[in-house]
């Protein structure tokens, strides 16, 4: 590289940036002696130039390199000292993937060079490797970011209106009739007008992305002829992983959200910046490593050779390191400014919240997020728990977040499946988990409530499988949680007998349709709507197969009819205020109104008493919302349908008396799940007596007069289909 082409350049952006003229490169790095840019090929094969970042200013070394253009394949080598007892592991023969990178090429082979030690050494990993790995790792590239958006504009689906729809870009797609093969299991797969428009037709209105940020396979899982296939590796926070690329631009992810914005629907990314795919003191020196361990990574104060491990991968990044927490907000605004994605889930989002003292909703993180204009504009969802010291954090985080309600999922899961002792913690869960979440302001889409998700049965095998069944795996099926709370309704998996068949269809329909009604944030994991199989793996993180990826051509006539009944629900969820209000359900008695928000019955059509509550063999009870209750902070009353929810978990008919409520004196059925198909909504009289199936869910509304009577009306023809 010729000398002239050399500039100083800028320590600010971080990364590579190209401004029509050249590439500026930045590299935050306090602890390293000198930083080297390799250049190579545009296959990555050959490197081509080695520079010396010229200047360093603010702990960020710099340089410019005019008449470079986008494409262009690059790595850095770092100097410094190799002390690991002092937490340092620099290593000048290893190339390193630069943290700002918004593209990588290549892919990592497992190779002795890969490590910053010799392998083998008898001194382990306080050895020093002297092998080049520059082609055995993936390098960056710099991109072109000029793209022109049809609609440009987020979407902005209010939380209250939200429905979370979870799914993985390869496997949605990888098995889809009606994608073009060659798209298939990419961003293009994912943006194909059948799938978008089938999406839209559910009822969801927000799609949730499981990692796309480029991650590594484990060594160990590639071994066995495995692969990460959930993703949750990472070691690019900036690119998008090459995988998921049909035609390697980086502009195919910006089309697929373009075209997901024009159906009208949200995009979230389930991000990782808990840790990095480079493991603890054992593992490989890719990037952060060899760039900085010390300040990228929390290392144990009185030993830092060795990590703190509070995510259960090896290592846990620094976010207390102000250069660190720069890089994962950096990353957030990027992919909402840059790439116009509408928010976020934070995998183990208790590590974002810690400081060396412990996790702390005032953190620093949590507080950066809470004050930038951009980030706090969009959704927010933290995975509240960890594997450290006090890791559990559910309700926890500050105003403004939502999070992932695991006691919600267990609660319910248990309630339906018939376990003793459930149903005031399930009462509870349906009026958005308010012991949790009703504090500092917060309102109800605080919960995001969930029966599935990726980790864990599906829909379908938590109502199919007593047992995990991980053989797949290649771990003897010692993986996964064993404690799923499911029930496999008489028989172990497939079954040809019709009673069970009959039973677990039914019990879907409970579970989805307890999840649409609960108040909270519902989210639905992809392909439930028609009972989609893992076989009872409820592990399936390594599984890029048939295991995993959606069976499209495999739906069957139940599957389709429980598509159809999820749509119904989402039709009410959005049709009938009171299912989505924003306002906590307390059970309070409203003397200005003269009405409570919300009633539990008996069968008898009473109110329930303690005596009741506690008996925890109760198993059927009613819930009223009233329609007339305080909608917002103004004192009047409403004038939403008043429903009424009849959850029966035991296994016979219960007959349910339906309550005398003033003003009204009829209820119409809008939804059985033992009778999920009429040609009409029946209506009933108050006192009239309603046998309600073993194991089933209703709901009823009053008799619609006045807006209501419109609202009704355009909900019949889509209940009755």
């Amino acid at each position: 590289m010729p000398l002239l082409n050399l500039a100083e350049g800028s320590p600010f952006p971080l990364g590579a940036t190209w401004d029509g003229k050249g590439v500026n490169f930045a590299l935050f790095s306090a602890n390293a002696t000198k930083v080297e840019l390799c250049l190579f090929d545009k296959n990555g094969r050959t490197e081509t130039d080695r520079i010396e970042l010229p200047e360093f200013t603010d702990e960020v070394w710099h340089g410019y390199i005019h008449d470079l253009a986008p494409g262009t394949v690059y790595g850095y080598r770092v100097h410094g000292p190799y002390e690991p007892n002092a937490g340092h592991r620099f290593n000048p023969n290893k190339l390193l993937l630069d943290p700002y990178a918004k593209a990588h090429v290549g892919t990592l082979k497992w190779h002795p060079s890969v490590f910053g030690y010799t392998i083998g050494h008898k001194q382990g990993d306080l050895s020093f490797d002297k092998r080049d790995s520059a082609r055995n790792v993936p390098k960056c590239k710099v991109v072109d970011t000029t793209f022109t958006w049809e609609h440009p504009s987020r979407v902005r689906v209010p939380w209250d209106r939200t429905i979370i729809y979870e799914t993985h870009v390869r496997g949605y797609t990888k098995r889809h009739p009606q994608v073009p093969l060659k798209l298939r299991g990419t961003f293009a797969g994912l943006a194909s007008r059948p799938v978008i428009d089938y999406i839209k037709g559910l009822g969801v209105t927000t799609i949730e992305l499981m990692p796309i940020h480029a991650f590594l396979n484990d060594s160990h899982l590639l071994d066995k002829g495995l692969t990460n296939y959930w993703g949750y590796n990472t070691i690019g926070f900036f690119a998008a992983d090459p995988r998921f690329y049909s035609d390697g631009s980086v502009n195919e992810f910006k089309q697929m959200v373009d075209r997901i914005h024009e159906a009208g629907l949200e995009v979230i990314l389930d991000v990782v910046y808990n840790h990095t795919a480079e493991g603890n003191e054992l593992g490989a020196t890719l990037s952060f490593k060899g760039i900085d361990n010390a300040s990228y990574y929390r290392l144990i104060p009185d030993n830092p050779r060795h990590y703190i491990n509070d995510t259960g991968t090896g290592n846990t990044l620094n976010l207390s390191h102000p250069r660190v927490l720069q890089m994962v907000t950096d990353s957030l605004r990027y992919w909402v400014t840059e790439m116009n994605v509408d928010g976020f889930r934070f995998d183990l989002a208790t590590i974002l919240g810690r400081e060396p003292y412990g996790f702390d909703e005032g953190g620093g993180f949590l507080d950066s997020c809470r004050q930038d204009p951009i980030l706090s504009s969009v959704k927010l969802i933290a995975e509240p728990w960890d594997c450290g010291p006090g890791g559990y954090q559910v309700g926890g985080f500050p105003p403004g977040w939502a999070e992932w309600n695991d006691r919600y999922r267990d609660t319910v899961r248990a309630y339906w499946k018939g376990d003793e002792g459930t149903t005031a913690d399930l009462a509870t869960r349906l009026t958005a988990s308010g012991d949790k979440f009703n504090r500092r302001g917060r309102r109800p889409w605080s919960s995001v409530n969930f029966i599935c998700a990726h980790d864990g049965f599906t829909l379908n095998d938590l109502v199919s499988y007593n047992d995990k069944h991980n053989d797949a795996n290649g771990e003897e099926n010692r993986d996964g949680h064993s404690d799923n709370k499911s029930w496999n309704c008489g028989e172990e998996g497939p079954t040809d007998n019709v009673d069970v068949r009959t039973l677990r269809e039914r019990q879907k329909r409970n579970l989805l349709a307890t999840l649409l009604f609960s108040a909270g944030t519902p989210m639905v994991l992809a392909g439930d709507e028609f009972g989609r199989t893992q076989q009872g793996n409820n592990n399936a993180y390594c599984q890029d197969n048939e295991i995993s990826w959606v069976d499209w051509e495999g739906i069957d006539d139940d599957g389709r009819a429980l598509t159809d009944f999820v749509r119904k629900l989402t039709t009410l969820r959005h049709t009938l205020p009171v299912l989505h209000r924003n306002r906590f359900l307390t059970g309070e008695y409203n003397e200005k109104l003269e009405v409570t928000d919300v009633k539990w019955i008996d069968p008898n059509g009473a109110v329930l008493s303690d005596e009741q509550w506690g008996d925890p063999l109760m198993r059927c009870f009613g819930m009223i919302i009233d329609g007339r209750a305080q909608a917002s902070g103004i004192v009047k009353p409403a004038s939403d349908a008043t429903l009424l929810l009849v959850f029966n978990a035991y296994h016979d008919v219960v007959d349910f008396t339906l309550p005398d409520i003033p003003g009204s004196d009829q209820w119409t059925c809008l939804i059985d799940t033992n009778a999920p198909v009429r040609e009409e909504l029946p209506e009933f009289d108050a006192g009239n007596v309603y046998q309600v199936t073993g194991r089933s869910l209703l709901l009823f509304a009053l008799h619609a007069r006045g807006e209501t009577a419109r609202i009704f009306r355009r909900l019949e023809g889509a209940l009755t289909e």
